[in-house]
């Protein structure tokens, strides 16, 4: 579909109701008839009632659930009985952390100056809380059996204007739940007047917990399964007795949707998109539409309205997938940050850093995330990777080291690296991360990525793309609530009523842990378990392999075809992954990526620089992709705020400034057709600690004119990146 040119199609809706009647009555032939008024209808896949609730601006709000900036910044809300925590309550809850999960909340890091709730849609930084008032849409969209339940949201700011309106993508970064992108794309499209159209694209938050028989309804409430029946956010698949038998025998155990649904939902991440596009403008039209028939007419269509798909690492894979299959026309423009874009085989292409030949790119995300959970604990001990004491001891005990050291230890005897000493073995393993595909530039925060997040994407991931149910315990993995010394518990009842608030959707997260149940001994905490061939605390090492094993195929250690039980598993796995593959086809939409070169947990030479490649491989000169590849930047914001407890603070600036110039860059070509800057490398300058205040100097804009040697080229199949 050709969209009308912006200008000219926006006119007053009252007005443009009303041509077709008009033009109507000036037939010269004498005809009567009256064309018939498009009818605004629901879309099929939308499956039960549509919630919808209005907020003041003031007690309560869309952007911060009545916090404010001062509120986002202070500490977590607080539930009034933890035990039961109302809808509302959860709400708050949930806009609260996943605000903060995606910036660097502390103040010198540049909330509240630079961006956040009270800097406005000029970049302003103003003294007000940034509270937006207007209605908040929420329904499901599903096939009508309640196994698939994608949460779609539509958030109408006060402020839009439906004689020029417009429509922001924000779909769930990570594994969030439905507020998982409000402190991104949320933000911008509220504050630029925007309806924003969000999506948990049948990821999200949601738990099962199966030794209590409870699930999470829609509102974030915990009920019984049986209460909550098709309506869960998620449930599993187990019948009554299977669901019994699997407690007796795995005790105090959970499910997680993005882990257990059994559905591979990143398939559907880019059509979960383009519903909350389509449910979005079912809810503009029930707004604004004209009143007819017992109805209300269409007039607010994808020829007279912007749309922007947008979002943040996988959100923003999905706006990328949504725009590949576009088919009608609804999406303008795209700009994403830091995407989890995976382009799938990519061997025409060339990547170069300076004159460097990239030696290994555009690999599968769960190929890089399994290789890095065998090797990343030992490569953190490198010096060159901080030697092991880029975490501080809270986050790191010494039980760690120790466990570390055995993975190096384990990596050795196998044969996958070389290495007498202790150091030479880190060195090695650094050294394989490095040819895989990681840039010298992510080295400091292998210690900390794997952490927080490698072997978390590793079980989960597998899980996923193979549609394994909770009850198989892919490679001897499941979640459960854990004690100091590692061992399975009940959940906490309080630390359960509030998941949907507190929960990222991939364990670990909010005392749901990673268990490994082949441990020697019995159950563990991953990172306390003891392996059974190596009969050392390392990692869990064996479950390491046996999740590498069944991404490639052929046993981690010998290379050998895996056979039997294996070879069914990994041939699951297999099917998933082609499954969610991208074609890098954007039809010449205008598009701007950015990502930061020290992304260490989506590399930027396996998604952001090798789906660039491949566009421009595939589209050539009617591309209109732009890349922008900021230096001292990573994907976790949120890391920053930790200052030296982390150690970010000195060595990065936060991505999402450059996140809000790509929105902005975007609305302007949209708008009023300003050319899109080159490609660049952009260059930052980290603060020197956590007590200075981050300035416009630290992360300078987006050059309208880069210098040359600055510039991001593509010729010969060949992708340049300056150094």
């Amino acid at each position: 579909m050709i969209k009308l040119p912006f200008r000219l199609a926006l006119l007053p809706i009252a007005v443009s109701a009303a041509i077709p009647l008009m033009l109507a009555g000036c037939n010269d032939d004498g005809d009567d008839s009256s064309p018939v008024a498009e009818m605004n209808v629901k879309p099929t896949f939308v499956a039960g009632a549509i919630s919808e609730k209005s907020y003041d601006g003031s007690s309560d709000d869309l952007l911060t659930a009545g916090l404010g900036k001062t509120g986002i910044g202070g500490s977590a809300p607080v539930s009034a009985d933890p035990s039961n925590p109302t809808a509302t309550e959860l709400r708050r809850l949930a806009i609260y952390n996943n605000y903060r999960a995606l910036i660097d909340y502390s103040a010198n890091g540049g909330y509240g100056s630079l961006y956040g709730p009270n800097v406005d849609s000029n970049g302003v930084a103003t003294t007000g809380e940034g509270k937006i008032a207007g209605s908040e849409h929420i329904a499901y969209s599903d096939d009508g059996s309640g196994k698939q339940n994608v949460t779609l949201m539509v958030q109408v700011p006060a402020t839009f204007n439906s004689s020029a309106p417009c429509i922001v993508t924000a779909t769930s970064s990570g594994s969030r739940g439905i507020y998982g992108a409000i402190g991104t794309a949320g933000d911008w499209g509220l504050k630029h007047g925007c309806a924003v159209a969000y999506t948990d694209k049948g990821s999200g938050n949601g738990v099962h917990d199966l030794a209590t028989d409870k699930v999470n309804q829609q509102d974030g409430r915990l009920v019984s399964a049986s209460t909550a029946a098709s309506s869960a956010i998620f449930r599993t698949n187990l019948s009554s007795t299977e669901l019994a038998s699997f407690n007796t025998a795995f005790p105090n155990r959970v499910a997680y949707k993005h882990a257990h649904s059994q559905q591979n939902p990143e398939k559907d991440w880019g059509k979960n998109t383009l519903q909350a596009v389509e449910f979005a403008f079912y809810v503009l039209n029930e707004k604004y539409g004209t009143a007819i028939n017992g109805g209300k007419t269409r007039s607010l269509k994808p020829d007279n309205t912007l749309v922007i798909a947008s979002s943040v690492s996988n959100g923003g894979g999905a706006a990328l997938a949504a725009a590949e299959q576009d088919t009608q026309g609804l999406i303008d423009g795209i700009a994403v940050a830091e995407p989890n874009a995976q382009p799938g085989a990519n061997a025409g292409l060339t990547i170069k850093q300076g004159a460097s030949v990239v030696a290994t790119h555009s690999k599968p995300l769960i190929d890089y995330f399994t290789y890095a959970n065998l090797y990343q604990p030992c490569a953190a001990l490198s010096a060159a990777a901080g030697g092991g004491t880029a975490l501080a001891a809270a986050f790191w005990p010494a039980a760690y080291t120790k466990s570390a050291q055995n993975r190096c230890s384990a990596l050795r005897n196998q044969g996958m690296i070389t290495g007498d000493t202790l150091e030479a073995q880190a060195d090695a393993a650094l050294a394989k991360l490095n040819a895989y595909g990681w840039q010298s530039e992510t080295n400091f925060f292998q210690q900390s990525h794997f952490r927080f997040a490698t072997n978390s994407i590793a079980v989960t991931y597998v899980n996923t793309y193979g549609r394994f149910s909770v009850a198989d315990n892919i490679c001897g993995f499941s979640f459960a609530n854990t004690n100091a010394t590692g061992d399975v518990i009940a959940q906490v009842a309080n630390t359960t009523a509030a998941l949907f608030g507190t929960g990222n959707g991939v364990p670990p997260t909010s005392g749901i842990n990673i268990v490994y149940n082949d441990s020697v001994g019995g159950a563990k905490l991953d990172f306390l378990s003891v392996s059974p061939t190596s009969g050392l605390a390392d990692f869990a090492f064996d479950g390491a392999l046996c999740l590498r094993s069944l991404v490639t195929g052929k046993h981690a250690v010998t290379g050998a075809t895996l056979t039997g039980t294996q070879k069914t598993q990994s041939d699951r796995v297999i099917a998933g992954i082609n499954e969610v593959q991208l074609t890098a086809n954007l039809h010449g939409k205008p598009t701007v990526i950015v990502a930061g070169r020290n992304d260490t947990l989506v590399p930027v030479n396996h998604a952001a620089r090798a789906y660039v490649g491949k566009n421009q491989l595939l589209e050539g000169t009617a591309s209109n992709v732009r890349y922008y590849e900021v230096l001292n930047a990573q994907h976790f914001d949120t890391f920053i705020a930790f200052g030296s407890l982390l150690g970010y603070d000195t060595r990065v600036v936060p991505l999402h400034v450059y996140f809000n110039q790509a929105m902005d860059l975007m609305w302007a070509k949209l708008k009023n057709n300003v050319a899109l800057p080159a490609s660049q490398v952009v260059r930052t300058t980290p603060r020197a600690a956590s007590t200075e205040a981050l300035t416009k100097a630290n992360v300078p804009a987006i050059s309208a004119n880069p210098k040359l040697a600055d510039q991001i080229s593509f010729s010969n199949a060949s992708l340049t990146i300056p150094d």
